[in-house]
């Protein structure tokens, strides 16, 4: 079911970046590329850059809602939420004073000695 969706919300997100990218701008975008003449006599002047509107917006819609629905179904099962700092600190046994080590005796100076 993941892997479905997965390569669903792929497939949006290429068809989301092609809409994009022939929507007209100041630069012209791919619509001239591809022939706005063409797009132009099917949709009408104005029909071709609503339709491409409208399309990116369901195409975003889409592509928003299977980010969220895979990310919820991916989402690993966890009852309860804990910190990382707290299972660390459960997971080791701690004994006070296990790790100091003390010399046998001290060094002295031979000048205090004498």
């Amino acid at each position: 079911m993941q892997a479905f969706l997965i390569i669903i919300h792929t497939i949006i997100s290429v068809l989301l970046i092609v809409v994009i990218l022939m929507q007209a701008s100041q630069g012209g975008g791919l619509s001239g590329t591809f022939g706005s003449n063409t797009t132009s006599a099917l949709l009408g002047g104005r029909g071709a850059g609503t339709f491409l509107s409208k399309l990116t917006t369901y195409l975003a819609v889409i592509f928003l809602g299977l980010a969220l629905v895979i990310s919820l179904i991916s989402a690993p099962p966890s009852s309860e939420p804990e910190s990382i700092l707290k299972q660390e600190a459960d997971s080791q046994s701690i004994t006070p004073g296990a790790d100091l080590s003390l010399p046998a005796s001290l060094p002295l100076d031979e000048d205090e000695n004498e």
